[in-house]
């Protein structure tokens, strides 16, 4: 423990070195440099206080949020100098040698001196994350998108060809500041006018409590004609924090679950009814969290328990890793899985048909929107909300309307 501490300090004290020499090359103003040195010294310690400061009782706060999120803003620009200023060392040594051995005689000293416009570039890349990472927190984390999706299957029941399904997940409501930006998510999802609206988890970070003073908010989803339903994300069994018993987690887990019925949706624990329409019928299967490295309290066999492999399914299930490692190769053939989880890592850059990217593909084989295999498609929410980081960059926050539509897949 004492060796990692010391390692990390070591790495800190590097990067600060780097990020330090870069700011000196570009300007020798004693008092540009002096303010620098200052600010960087005091956002280290009120970094590290806040850290020691962290109540595993309490779990993610506010000021925890904006710690974290500091972190992030001080932290990777400073890693990106780091990593092009040692790269010009590299050189810097590498020509030391050349020239000593070139020419032995030569007076000057055995590094050349570092380049400016070298500094000024590594300063120019820092500003993008950094001024990223600004907007991610200022406007990024509500700068919310309805993103549509037609899927098309051959065996869906006629009567559902254009059933629109709207979809929200990750709520995170425990993280939310701002309520006039929520009530405009929420006039977004009325506005789809969709057959049925389904949420998929996660309506809190940790505490029940953290919901109250938004229900009204989310009861202002107006009722659908098919119904509106949720299942339990990883956040809603109350993991990630000490509680003084299990009495107390447990009551916890039971007013979370409570909420979901609060705003109006009917919530599914490994369970499923049918949605008829015009004398068809789909099974909506709902299960709890099932996740490859979080609870696994999702049953299928339970949720459906006396289907028909050839009825239509749509599966709700919080956790995209539930796709590959159980909902593919179930029997009882699941011809699409909605979840969320992921968040896209809040972090990307997604070019419509050009470009998607995230640190979240490096951990989820399905991270964001949708996925198809053998004929059965998985769709994965951004999120409507945020966790931890307090912004989004690139991956913003998604209202989903998924069309069903009768026909040969086009993926």
């Amino acid at each position: 423990m004492v060796f990692r501490l010391l390692l990390f300090f070591l790495i800190i004290f590097i990067i600060e070195v780097y990020a330090f020499q870069a700011v000196k090359t570009f300007t020798k103003v004693k008092w540009v440099l002096l303010t620098y040195s200052a600010i960087s010294l005091a956002v280290i310690f009120f970094i590290a206080y806040q850290f020691t400061q962290f109540d595993r009782s309490v779990g993610q706060t506010k000021m925890t949020m904006i710690t974290m999120g500091l972190l992030l803003l001080v932290l990777i620009p400073k890693i990106i100098i780091t990593i092009i200023l040692l790269l010009e060392d590299i050189f810097r040594v590498f020509s030391g040698i050349v020239n000593r051995f070139s020419k032995p005689t030569n007076g000057d000293s055995f590094l050349p001196d570092r380049r400016k416009f070298i500094s000024q570039i590594a300063l120019g890349l820092a500003a993008i994350p950094f001024t990223s990472l600004i907007y991610g927190m200022t406007f990024g984390k509500y700068n919310y998108k309805v993103i549509t999706q037609q899927i098309f299957f051959p065996d869906l029941p006629d009567a559902f060809d254009g059933f629109k399904i709207t979809q929200i997940s990750d709520v995170h409501s425990g993280s939310f500041d701002n309520p006039e930006k929520i009530n405009y998510a929420i006039d977004l999802v009325n506005e789809q006018n969709s057959d049925m609206i389904l949420f998929t988890g996660d309506i809190v970070n940790t505490h029940a409590k953290e919901m109250l003073p938004w229900i009204a908010t989310f009861n202002r989803i107006k009722a659908h004609k098919y119904g509106k339903f949720s299942v339990l994300g990883n956040h809603d069994y109350g993991e990630y924090v000490d509680w003084k018993s299990e009495k107390d987690k447990e009551a916890n887990f039971h007013a979370i679950k409570d909420l979901y019925g609060k705003i109006g949706f009917d919530l599914m624990l490994n369970e499923h009814k049918f949605i008829t329409k015009g004398g068809d019928k789909i099974a909506l299967v709902g299960v709890e969290n099932w996740g490859r490295h979080f609870k696994k309290a999702g049953d299928l066999n339970k949720a459906s328990e006396g289907l028909d492999p050839k009825d239509f399914k749509v599966l709700m299930s919080h956790d995209p890793s539930h796709w590959d490692a159980e909902v593919n190769t179930h029997p009882q053939n699941f011809n699409l899985m909605l979840s969320g989880h992921t968040h896209g890592l809040q972090f990307g850059i997604e070019i419509p048909g050009y470009l998607k990217w995230s640190p979240a593909q490096y951990v989820y084989d399905q991270w964001a929107g949708l996925y198809e295999k053998a004929g059965k498609f998985i769709y994965v929410n951004r999120g409507f909300g945020y966790h931890a980081y307090p912004g989004r960059v690139g991956i913003m926050p998604e209202i989903t309307v998924i069309e069903l539509k009768k026909g040969k897949s086009l993926v």
